[in-house]
């Protein structure tokens, strides 16, 4: 391992796998102090990364532009290529996808990742030459450290990762936030929307839940369906507020301020448990051993079934979770 100086993690998406990934770098440092780590990320989850003393440079991409422009792939190529004058001693795609695998393979000719049977896109292992066995179904955060420690000759265990320290650092947020944290109340974020609407759960259980608990409820939002729904609750509830759109950086702020986070299986829920404040995550279609259950992070589940291997986007049995199991949990956490 002595001879890795230069390290790149390719992680590129989606916002919570990132997080989950991120728990590894305070272990990598204190193992190697000296180590340089540079992250490439898509540009639109680049904030998540901002202000973390772990990470020497973080390189945006935007690969995510190609699905609109065939032609912008010869920019992006241009772009990794560049990058790869950095000459790094390792490469580490922690994504696991062909997309990630070329753009490591561009960054050097030593990448690590994933292997066939750790992996949804087998193909992507065809780029690695060095691999890590992980089942795919094994728990994320679990599958991310190992993917990250293992191609640098140590292990971060469990208890390690239990015992971790915040890691999502923010700098020159939005003072607007603060107008809506209260002194006089417990103060609480609202997570209400996702990637799939089968993931959602339903607006009308997260007004009971703040008008049971009666404390000050923050409803966070990002695009404009879930602006509506914001106003919605805001309107129909004298506990609840809706934040005006705010960036990443801003809400790792905000998420930091609060008693706790109530949300669905989304990127700025798992914010809370890369911050150390408490959380409910509501599960419908998606696994729970996406993250770690803590005495303070805990998990709300629907009955049904997940296939890790296919997960069923037409799976609405979260709307069947009583929001009574929530608010019981939400209680525990607030008043001890």
């Amino acid at each position: 391992m002595n001879q890795i100086k230069k390290l790149a993690i390719v992680k590129l998406s989606a916002m919570g796998d990132i997080i989950h990934a991120m728990v590894a770098l305070q272990y990598i440092k204190k193992k190697y102090p000296n180590i340089l780590i540079d992250w490439f990320v898509e540009e639109s989850f680049s904030q998540i990364l901002q202000n973390n003393p772990h990470i020497n440079n973080i390189f945006s991409v935007n690969l995510k532009a190609i699905k609109k422009n065939k032609f912008e792939i010869i920019n992006q190529i241009k772009l990794i290529k560049k990058y790869s004058k950095n000459n790094y001693d390792l490469v580490i795609d922690a994504q696991g996808l062909i997309k990630s695998a070329i753009v490591s393979k561009l960054l050097a000719k030593n990448v690590a990742g994933f292997d066939k049977n750790s992996i949804r896109e087998k193909s992507a292992t065809l780029f690695y030459n060095k691999k890590v066995t992980i089942p795919y179904d094994e728990n994320t955060i679990d599958r991310n450290v190992k993917v990250l420690s293992f191609p640098l000759g140590f292990e971060i265990t469990s208890k390690m990762i239990l015992e971790k320290e915040p890691f999502l650092f923010y700098k020159d947020e939005n003072p607007i936030i603060y107008d809506y944290i209260k002194n006089d109340k417990k103060n609480i974020i609202f997570v209400i929307g996702s990637t799939w609407e089968s993931r959602n759960y339903p607006k009308e259980k997260f007004l009971n839940i703040a008008n049971e608990l009666k404390e000050n409820c923050i409803v966070v939002w990002g695009s404009e369906s879930e602006k509506e729904k914001a106003l919605w609750l805001e309107g129909n509830s004298n506990y609840i507020k809706a934040l005006p759109k705010i960036n990443l950086n801003s809400l790792k702020a905000l998420v930091s301020k609060v008693d706790l986070l109530i949300g669905n299986d989304t990127g700025p829920t798992h914010m809370a448990w890369g911050l150390n404040i408490p959380s409910i995550t509501i599960f419908g279609p998606t696994p729970i051993n996406r993250i770690y259950q803590t005495s303070i992070n805990k998990i709300v589940k629907s009955n049904s079934k997940v296939n890790h291997f296919k997960l069923n986007k037409n799976d609405f049995s979260i709307k069947e979770i009583d929001e009574k199991i929530i608010i019981k949990e939400a209680k525990s956490l607030l008043y001890g």
